[in-house]
């Protein structure tokens, strides 16, 4: 049975509550003999009541699959190898970071069963962790939430338990915390044999004289058990990425503008300032390295963001000309069903109309889009810009979910004069959400399997621009 824990915190002076935390615990039920005991399904009555039992079961859903997934993203983390040793400078070792506490289990830590409360394990756990976490940031560190705490087996009164602590990892302005415990009853310490008992993962944050988010230094891990902890350090950030855009579940104020054709420069100037903002972004984080591709996010508050950079052989003025070119793009694009011109602004500016299939739920979605190509004055780099806009003339239809692109686009540089990079941005609306969520949570492949398409459309472009059959 899943139990949600919400702990709200009140000024009784004024009466304002703050929400301090939010937690979901799992549990069994103990059965008095060896058959396992099934519980009855919860019964739904209100609205709400709905709404919190479909979270729960795609809670449920990710936990079930997080072993499986976790695995998969471990087995490519080979790819970061080579990426690590050309970090910059300023990187640091957590071997400092390592430490270790030993507890006593008493009666009052126990139930009546004389099994330790789990509580109590929790709250150790808590206190090693701060302590590693100091040790990076040099200040006072604050927990900022928890990746699953798992219990694998108990302990009881009279165990001594080891906890061991150490940083994993940081990114940006957090930093992840690794706790093992190992339980040890009298003869199991004598020979020096443990139990493992419970792992948990602790996200931490600090903040400066000013209660600004300090800025954590790069990691550089040293030992192959210091890349495993690297390494799965970015695995579950990526997987508690999608879980939290997957169970969000957040409605979205519409931001699209109206297109005005009296301020149709304006508007199609500012699509590709706000794109060229979001590339200048600082505090990106690589997700995933799979041969010519590299995907990075950036999450600011509420704020998702995806980079998708990859490696092309051809010239970038062939990519930008195919690329700018959005009627092109179900030929390479999966999440793309078809795409029209409905407005021929100017040369470098068009108006779509795009349909994209099913991706939840029983309705596909379609969007109305303006797309503002520039080439820059270097003549090396090319931007394509996109942002849904409001037409009049297109209002939504029955038979489609209207969708909205906040800010996307293209940005590609020549690395010479037969190869480039090619860039995708996107600053993800709850819209096109389901079309990423996958991939964020690392148990879909689809960012870099379009990505492939990609690379393989323009690849496989003669030289005037002509597709061939692939």
């Amino acid at each position: 049975m899943e139990i949600s824990i919400k702990v709200i915190v009140q000024d009784t002076f004024t009466g304002i509550e703050k929400l301090v935390s939010v937690a979901f615990s799992t549990f069994v039920a103990k059965p008095v003999g060896k058959e396992k005991i099934h519980l009855k399904p919860v019964t739904p009555l209100t609205e709400q009541d709905h709404v919190e039992h479909n979270l729960a079961s795609e809670r449920r859903k990710v936990r079930l699959q997080h072993e499986e997934t976790f695995k998969n993203l471990m087995e490519k983390s080979s790819k970061f190898e080579d990426l690590i040793s050309d970090e910059e400078e300023g990187t640091v070792s957590t071997r400092g970071t390592s430490v270790q506490s030993i507890e006593l289990v008493l009666p009052p830590h126990a139930n009546h069963h004389g099994n330790t409360f789990g509580g109590q394990i929790m709250a150790w756990m808590e206190t090693v962790a701060t302590i590693s976490a100091s040790r990076l940031c040099r200040a006072h560190p604050l927990l900022k939430s928890v990746d699953m705490f798992k219990f694998r087996g108990p302990s009881t009164v009279g165990d001594r338990l080891v906890f061991n602590a150490i940083v994993n990892n940081t990114f940006q302005t957090c930093v992840e915390v690794g706790v093992r415990v190992e339980a040890f009853d009298c003869q199991e310490w004598s020979e020096g044999l443990g139990r493992h008992i419970n792992s948990a993962f602790l996200i931490y944050k600090a903040v400066d004289d000013k209660e600004e988010l300090v800025t954590f230094p790069k990691i550089k891990p040293i030992s192959k058990d210091d890349f495993r902890r690297y390494c799965g350090a970015i695995a579950r950030k990526r997987i508690r990425l999608g879980r939290k855009y997957v169970i969000s579940h957040k409605q979205e104020i519409p931001l699209c503008v109206h297109w005005d054709i009296r301020n149709q420069v304006s508007l199609s100037d500012d699509n590709v300032e706000a794109f060229k903002k979001l590339v200048a972004k600082s505090g990106w984080e690589m997700t995933s390295a799979v041969e010519k591709i590299k995907i990075y996010t950036l999450e600011e508050q509420d704020i998702l963001s995806v980079w998708v950079e990859k490696h092309v052989e051809k010239p970038a003025h062939l990519a930008y000309h195919l690329l700018s070119d959005f009627t092109k793009r179900p030929l390479w694009d999966p999440h793309y069903v078809s795409c029209e011109v409905i407005d021929w602004v100017s040369e470098d500016d068009q108006i779509y109309y795009i349909t994209c299939p099913i991706a939840s739920g029983d309705k596909p979605k379609d969007l109305v889009v303006l797309v503002s190509r520039r080439s820059l004055k270097d003549s090396n780099t090319y931007t394509v810009a996109v942002k849904s806009v409001i037409l009049p003339s297109v209002p939504p239809s029955p038979q489609y979910v209207r969708s909205e692109i906040i800010c996307a686009g293209f940005l590609i540089h020549a690395i010479d004069s037969s190869s480039c990079t090619v860039s995708y941005f996107n600053q993800i609306s709850a819209s096109i959400l389901p079309y990423f969520a996958g991939n964020l949570g690392g148990w879909s492949k689809s960012i870099e399997e379009t990505a492939g398409s990609c690379i393989r459309f323009i690849e496989n472009a003669t030289d005037d621009g002509s597709i061939s059959i692939f």
